[in-house]
């Protein structure tokens, strides 16, 4: 029960800690503007090694390398789209992290509401259908001794 308040003093720590960003400080550049843009470009673009990280946030070599990459660009004069479709070119579509919407990834953003809009439908007309009527027979003679048979059985 002591422990308690230092379990939630850890948690609070690790919850409020700022980020830990990968970029070394070799790789800043001079100028703070540039250096903003950089880190801008960074965050929109996907380490290939860990696939679900930004540059920005990346150790590996290949992140590292894409950094550097970004950051000779923007001294060499590149404006931010410039970069990027730089590196689009050289890595493809797979190195931003929140693709284009083009004619090759229509489908991909299509898709999700394509079928939401055909399952809606399908529940729609579902719902609207009308249940058949149960036909309701007699029981034939037979059936109706095999009844009293069994019912006797039990007794």
């Amino acid at each position: 029960m002591r422990k308690l308040p230092l379990v939630i003093a850890a948690m609070l720590c690790l919850a409020f800690s700022p980020a830990a960003f990968a970029v070394q400080p070799s790789e800043v550049l001079a100028d703070p503007a540039l250096e903003a843009r950089a880190r801008a470009l960074s965050a929109e673009l996907r380490c290939m090694v860990c696939q679900n990280q930004s540059i920005d946030d990346s150790d590996a070599e290949l992140a590292k390398d894409l950094r550097l990459l970004v950051r000779e660009r923007l001294l060499a004069g590149d404006d931010d789209r410039a970069v990027i479709d730089y590196l689009v070119t050289r890595y493809g579509e797979f190195v931003l992290l929140k693709p284009r919407v083009s004619g090759q990834n229509l489908v991909l953003w299509g898709a999700p509401l394509a079928l939401l809009s055909l399952g809606a439908i399908g529940f729609f007309f579902y719902i609207r259908r009308k249940p058949e009527p149960l036909e309701i027979t007699a029981l034939s003679e037979s059936e109706k001794t095999r009844i009293e048979a069994l019912i006797g059985k039990s007794d």
